[in-house]
């Protein structure tokens, strides 16, 4: 079943999923930021979207620039970083089985589904 990891508070997350929901497909809806990702969790959707830790956190977040921008951190930190402050991670994320995609632009959504 395709995946929907989502913000309802956030504009591209909801058009990702007006995106879902005009395809007719089934999908489940994750509330990360309720429902955060376990680090096992997190790093199978980095896999899937072939990026590095680092691509994945949202750098204009006052936590980022508060707290970690200009610190080396390693991979394992980062995803640790993110399932401490899931507000860090980039939304939407849309998994389909084998196939990842952030959705920015949500446009991106449609070559996976």
């Amino acid at each position: 079943m395709i995946k929907l990891y989502h913000n309802p508070r956030c504009r591209k997350s909801r058009e990702g999923l007006e995106i879902l929901e005009k395809s007719g497909k089934k999908f489940e809806i994750i509330k990360y930021l309720d429902e955060i990702p376990s680090e096992k969790e997190l790093l199978e959707i980095i896999k899937l979207l072939n990026i590095s830790p680092i691509d994945l956190v949202r750098k204009n977040e006052k936590i980022w620039k508060e707290n970690y921008k200009g610190t080396k951190l390693s991979e394992n930190e980062i995803i640790h970083m993110m399932v401490e402050n899931p507000k860090l991670i980039e939304r939407p994320i849309v998994v389909n089985k084998t196939k990842a995609a952030i959705g920015r632009p949500p446009e991106n959504i449609l070559k996976i589904i």
